[in-house]
């Protein structure tokens, strides 16, 4: 098998109950009979899986169009990322917004609900040992992937470890951020204990997580606490664990199971999936029936750039330019940019000057039938960012030379990008500029600033210079986070407070 293949509609396990708060997220009696045999079980892994599905869509949506890298603010009437982009105060109905509090929550509720049949039916139905072991570690990597991804963007969140009643769920109130990062961390321990590396997996399974996507998550949740905190209730607990998260990429570095690639487009190439790059990957398939390809490829690219190739409609409706901030920043021989970035085209007798996105378009791969089945999938995490995060680290006092390790790592990053001269004694203001240039498009800068601690100052300078239409709302340091969504206020009222702000 190819792709780890999504199974949302043929179990007859999944339904749309699972998005809501108040509702257990599987029947009980369907999930009794369904896991029954070892292909069920593979099965109902492969649903929480599925759960991430719009993972890459969610981090364009709100984390690459709420940073600097985008100047999203429409002229061709109202988008949903408008209020996003804007830092609008009502967006607590914002359908990104939504999906983004409901699908990780239904990760979570199959993730809860795949553990106790693991429990209680898996010694019986998987006689072996190992491949118990290593599905509880998958199950609870996704956990653990599904609730950081809602910390980032919510803050405190309500933590449910098992299947729960609709009562009972009514009673369940959000946890600090302290408490919901020590679960965190103590599934990803789980799935580290419990998972192989990508070369332990047989060639039908390398699309599952593995050991070192496990330590490159508990990396980052250690470097994500180690930010500021800024005065709310976020992701930044000023931890100072820099340490702890170094020995994580340290051992990813030293495993030798992954690579430092020569040519920046071929990490992104179509015929080039799970490359040496890759740690993890959000995986698709397309030409399936149900459609179970992608979608995030066509998220920032506008539809009339594709109609301008001659296909139908296939991108994200208007534009979302790119900042001329960010612009700026690239030097005329740097290959990210011109990979990354299409600086303008023109259809029909419309000239467009501004640049959008278009890093995981790939012009000769447009699906014929449908524009949610791209056959390419998500790279969540990738060896590159794992030495540039490590640099982070030593720049914030982690243990490392800063000469032979920092500057040579930004150093080689920038070589592959065809840039000249080496920089020398390289500050976190100059790594944080060359995240940004290596990962546009990918979704990381706003949680870069976010951890840096730059986002306040950055946001605020970058509105004034860039909101030349003078449509964005003044950025205060709230709007780090997303409002809880209305609809799970409404479900009970008075059992979550509203982010302030909001």
């Amino acid at each position: 098998m190819k792709k780890i293949f999504y199974v949302l509609l043929s179990l007859g396990l999944l339904s749309s109950c699972d998005m809501e708060l108040d509702q257990q997220p599987l029947a009980s009696a369907t999930s009794e009979t369904f896991f029954q045999t070892a292909h069920d079980f593979n099965q109902g892994l492969n649903a929480v899986y599925a759960a991430s599905r719009s993972f890459p869509d969610r981090l364009l949506n709100l984390s690459e169009t709420r940073s600097d890298n985008l100047y999203a603010v429409s002229d061709g009437g109202v988008r949903d990322w408008e209020g996003v982009n804007s830092f609008h105060r009502t967006i607590a109905s914002n359908p990104y917004v939504v999906d983004a509090w409901q699908s990780n929550f239904t990760g979570i509720f199959r993730a809860n609900n795949y553990l106790e049949q693991l429990q209680s039916k898996g010694t019986t139905v998987i006689t072996d040992e190992g491949l118990r072991k290593r599905m509880e570690g998958e199950v609870r990597y996704l956990r653990a992937f599904f609730y950081f991804d809602l910390l980032r963007y919510f803050g405190k969140l309500p933590i449910i470890d098992r299947v729960v009643s609709n009562n009972e769920a009514s009673e369940i109130q959000r946890s600090p951020v302290s408490a919901v990062y020590d679960f965190i961390i103590q599934d990803l321990e789980a799935a580290i204990n419990a998972l192989p590396a990508p070369s332990g997996y047989a060639t039908a399974d390398k699309g599952r997580a593995n050991k070192f996507s496990a330590k490159m998550l508990l990396g980052l949740v250690y470097m994500t606490r180690s930010g500021p905190n800024l005065g709310i209730e976020g992701p930044g607990l000023n931890s100072q664990e820099w340490e702890k998260a170094a020995a994580q990429f340290n051992d990813i570095i030293q495993s030798k199971e992954f690579a430092f690639l020569d040519s920046y487009a071929s990490i992104f190439n179509y015929d080039n999936e799970r490359n040496k790059e890759v740690i993890f990957n959000i995986e698709y398939s397309s030409g399936s029936n149900p459609v179970v390809g992608s979608t995030f490829p066509w998220v920032l690219v506008p539809d009339t750039w594709f109609q301008s190739k001659g296909f139908g409609t296939q991108g994200g409706l208007m534009i979302r330019p790119v900042a001329e901030d960010l612009l700026a920043k690239y030097s005329d021989t740097d290959v990210r940019k011109t990979f990354s970035i299409e600086s303008g085209y023109t259809y029909g007798n419309v000239v467009e000057t501004r640049s959008f996105v278009k890093k995981f378009v790939d012009i000769t791969k447009v699906p014929k039938t449908s524009r949610m089945d791209w056959p390419i999938n998500y790279i969540v995490f990738r060896y590159t960012d794992v030495l540039l995060l490590k640099a982070e680290c030593i720049l914030n006092g982690a243990a490392g030379n800063k000469a032979t390790e920092v500057d040579a790592v930004v150093n080689q990053v920038r070589a592959r990008a065809g840039l000249s001269g080496n920089l020398a004694g390289v500050t976190k203001a100059q790594l944080l500029e060359e995240r940004r240039r290596e990962f546009v498009g990918e979704g990381s800068r706003w949680f870069d600033l976010i951890r840096s601690g730059e986002v306040e100052s950055v946001m605020k300078a970058w509105i004034a210079k860039e909101d030349v239409m003078n449509q964005m709302e003044d950025f205060q340091v709230n709007y780090v986070l997303y409002p809880i969504p209305q609809s799970e206020l409404d479900t009970k009222p008075g059992l979550y407070q509203q982010n302030p702000g909001y």
